[in-house]
């Protein structure tokens, strides 16, 4: 490990047991359960978890590709996973919450993935 490298592990340390660290992680964690929520309220299928990549279960390659496309038109950025990186019957979209979005940005994307459902 490089001295940069360390340094940036420890300030990374520090921040997370700051004050601020703390409400950053909280709040990392409240928008990645509303997005979870919001999913499956919609009816998609994820997989819960504690982590901020939400994957989102399409299970169909032409599907997931259709869907990655139309998110992409409307300013989303969400990573398609397709056969042979992941088996077939498991294709998926990834989604990575961070502690910057905020409710709006959840909410805006689920009525984008609401819209293509009814597509």
């Amino acid at each position: 490990i490089t001295p940069s490298e360390a340094t940036a592990a420890i300030k990374s340390i520090d921040i997370s047991q700051s004050d601020e660290g703390k409400k950053l992680l909280s709040h990392l964690s409240a928008m990645t359960k509303k997005f979870e929520n919001g999913l499956v309220s919609l009816g998609y299928e994820t997989i819960p978890s504690e982590h901020p990549v939400v994957p989102l279960m399409v299970r169909d390659t032409e599907k997931t590709s259709k869907l990655v496309n139309y998110l992409t038109e409307n300013g989303v950025l969400a990573t398609g996973l397709n056969f042979p990186i992941v088996p077939k019957g498991d294709q998926l979209i990834r989604f990575q919450v961070c502690a910057d979005h905020t409710e709006f940005d959840i909410d805006s994307v689920l009525k984008i993935l609401e819209e293509f459902k009814n597509l």
